[in-house]
């Protein structure tokens, strides 16, 4: 099989209320050529749109889809992106502690509307992605009903943490209509087994299609290459699980 040569390019969308909108930065890589693609959102990690999530975007965009990433943090740090030193995970995590649950999901669904705009996205609904905190937000945007196939990564805090107001993202289980992929590390440090059980009983009690992958031995951050704790074994099976549920429900 041929890989596509892909295009890059950041763009901005408007997200939230339309009487005072913002400008939301986009980082968009797609296949060459018509389409139509289906279209996957990336959602980063607390570091930002850096390196490693410009690398899946365009991973995805490879393997034949529209892939885009937001900038979550643009209200609280416009252009942010940041490396894996102790100091920039004490940035990165203040400033997911600054964010709140429906700006969140206002600026993926204004990606997700931006991408309806584009002729080579074929029609239908879309994915998502996300690591780290982005894995904690795809869970968040599983309740979108625009998102059919969701890929969640090590995202910590979904049964007992919320962004901003409102309630934690376990609760909203029962409002997930697409398909839930969730993939944890056994020795990441940041989700301990008991997390996971409680996300894996409240998806089994809403009745969501969903798999759950625990990879021994693995850790947080285990699919970023660029970081010491990747796995490589873990990662590799990670992402073949991604290209068949992306397959499955995008086509």
């Amino acid at each position: 099989m041929v890989t596509p040569q892909i295009e890059t390019k950041t763009i901005e969308v408007k997200s939230g209320d339309h009487a005072l909108p913002v400008a939301l930065p986009v980082y968009v890589a797609m296949p060459n050529g018509e389409g139509p693609f289906g279209a996957v959102v990336v959602l980063q990690e607390i570091f930002g749109v850096n390196g490693h999530i410009r690398d899946i975007t365009e991973r995805l965009a490879r393997a034949g889809y529209v892939a885009l990433a937001p900038a979550l943090y643009h209200r609280q740090a416009p252009g942010f992106e940041a490396g894996y030193t102790p100091e920039d995970v004490q940035v990165g995590r203040q400033y997911k502690m600054e964010t709140q649950a429906d700006e969140l999901l206002s600026d993926i669904q204004a990606t997700i509307d931006y991408a309806k705009t584009l002729p080579q996205v074929k029609d239908g609904g879309v994915g998502c992605i996300g690591f780290c905190f982005g894995g904690h937000v795809a869970y968040l945007a599983a309740t979108l009903a625009d998102t059919v196939a969701i890929a969640s990564f090590y995202g910590a805090g979904i049964p007992d943490t919320a962004f901003g107001p409102g309630p934690v993202a376990l609760d909203r289980t029962p409002q997930i209509t697409g398909t839930l992929h969730c993939f944890f590390g056994t020795e990441d440090a940041s989700i301990p087994p008991a997390a996971v059980d409680q996300i894996r009983s409240a998806l089994q009690q809403a009745n969501i299609n969903h798999q759950i992958f625990a990879y021994e031995g693995a850790g947080h951050g285990f699919f970023c290459d660029r970081r010491g704790s990747y796995n490589a074994d873990a990662a590799a099976d990670a992402w073949e699980k991604v290209q068949q549920l992306l397959a499955e429900q995008l086509g």
